[in-house]
């Protein structure tokens, strides 16, 4: 008689210095197709993560379909798999070519068992026993955690767990160094690049053709600037090696160029102003403080575009509805009345707009208040997908809580001449796993840097009030 084999329980991984990376259910709800963001490195998917990814694939929120979709992947995945699911299920066939390893399911059960202060129904923790399994069974190979759940991290860690944040979301390690838009020049620039330098004026501005070897640096649309006697402000209009074409901005601090009675208070509201009332930039960024101006400088040349200018037929307001606090229930009446909570900062903002035009009196300004309101538009996020706007001034506030897929959903909205304008502050960011490194606004200000039709600048002076900069500073 032929004695059989007892089923192992432990899956064959190559032996080997790649690395397996255990992913938490948080991660492929974050990103599906993190599954092919680890290289030539393993990914093993726990029971529990395909169980908790059945529980949250019900809805519409961003969490419900992510879920569906790493669902998708993994079905594609073992659908088509030619070895066996033992072995290891080669990612290289169905993501990019930079996914050179293998997706490992559990296959059998695992009875490892957790420590006592470890509740043992907790899926958390069956996750962590699995991790614990792997690397009792395969000491040779490094078994790493990836969670964006900071307290299982945590509890990994205390067990002696290696455990990771997964990161390939993430635009940048350091916000610090994200792109401001704007770059002090050197004292001694135009002794180093104004050699041969060529000047003329066209459309009432000035132009300047410099060379050297900071023009290598510069970028599209990046304002440089110069503060001494006789300040320089100007933005790169042209690249090319080491010579640069340079425009000098229009002056909105100056009352002649007020924008809806607005002047600029600073150099980099300046910029700003330029930026957003340059028919040929179709997308701004503005970053910045609480009270840096972002929301009344962006509606201010929305206004003056749209009804003096006739750039744009309206003004399309919107932004994610991310409570502060605790959520105050369902809210009555149409799309418009339901997001009027949310858009206390137009209010505010309108308000200031209106009042700019002492001569008018109060029958005048009661009609232009009027005027205003017919033009500008609050929409829902909500209903945002498959529509194009054509012609439009299209402002997303509060840009920083959105994700980078949500972004790119909303930026292709934009049809033939309309202006696209993303306010934000990433020290802000209300949404659940999004951090300064991986919200949509950090992602589309790293991406779009450089194009001929984009600009961005970083606002960094709060014009709010005294009291409003102290807090700032010391709160």
């Amino acid at each position: 008689m032929i004695q059989r084999k007892p089923a192992s329980n432990v899956a064959r991984f190559p032996s080997s210095s790649i690395r397996l990376f255990v992913l938490d259910t948080n991660v492929l709800m974050h990103d599906p197709t993190c599954l092919f963001r680890f290289q030539e490195h393993d990914v093993y998917i726990p029971m529990a993560i395909l169980e908790e990814l059945d529980n949250n694939k019900k809805g519409m929120s961003e969490v419900a379909r992510n879920a569906r979709q790493a669902s998708r992947f993994l079905d594609d995945i073992v659908n088509n798999a030619v070895a066996d699911i033992e072995s290891g299920i080669p990612l290289e066939d169905h993501g990019t070519k930079n996914a050179t390893g293998r997706l490992f399911l559990q296959t059998q059960a695992i009875g490892t068992e957790l420590p006592a202060t470890l509740a043992s129904g907790k899926t958390d923790n069956r996750i962590i026993g699995v991790v614990l399994h792997l690397q009792a069974t395969h000491p040779k190979r490094q078994v790493i955690l990836v969670s964006k759940d900071i307290n299982m991290r945590i509890k990994a860690r205390a067990l002696s767990l290696a455990a990771e944040d997964y990161f390939n979301d993430k635009t940048l390690e350091d916000t610090d160094l994200l792109y401001t838009g704007m770059l002090e020049l050197p004292a001694d620039f135009w002794d180093a690049h104004g050699h041969g330098m060529e000047s003329w004026q066209q459309g009432g501005q000035t132009f300047y053709r410099v060379r050297g070897p900071l023009c290598a640096d510069f970028l599209v649309n990046q304002f440089v600037y110069l503060e001494n006697d006789k300040p320089f402000y100007a933005l790169v209009k042209e690249i090319s090696g080491k010579t640069a074409i340079l425009q000098t901005v229009r002056d909105y601090t100056h009352q002649k160029n007020n924008v809806w009675g607005i002047v600029a208070r600073n150099r980099a509201q300046n910029f700003a102003l330029n930026l957003l009332m340059n028919a040929d930039v179709d997308f701004v960024t503005l970053l910045g403080q609480a009270g840096t101006g972002k929301t009344l400088l962006t509606l201010a040349a929305g206004l003056m575009q749209t009804l003096e200018h006739k750039n744009y037929s309206e003004i399309i307001m919107t932004r994610v509805t991310v409570p502060v606090g605790e959520d105050i229930g369902f809210l009555p009446g149409t799309e418009e009345e339901k997001m009027t909570p949310w858009m206390g900062a137009l209010e505010d903002n309108l308000d200031v707009l209106n009042k700019t035009d002492e001569e008018a009196g109060e029958w005048g300004r009661a009609a232009t208040r009027d005027l205003i309101r017919s033009r500008i538009k609050v929409k829902s996020l909500n209903f945002m997908r498959g529509r194009t706007f054509i012609k439009k001034y299209l402002i997303i506030d509060e840009a920083q809580n959105l994700t980078p897929k949500q972004m790119k959903t909303l930026i292709t909205r934009a049809g033939p001449g309309t202006k696209v304008v993303c306010l934000g502050n990433i020290s802000q960011i209300d949404t659940p796993y999004l951090t300064e490194g991986s919200s949509g606004l950090t992602y589309v200000v790293d991406r779009f840097k450089g194009w001929a039709h984009s600009g961005h600048v970083t606002l960094q002076r709060g014009e709010r009030s005294r009291l409003a900069d102290y807090a700032g500073e010391v709160l």
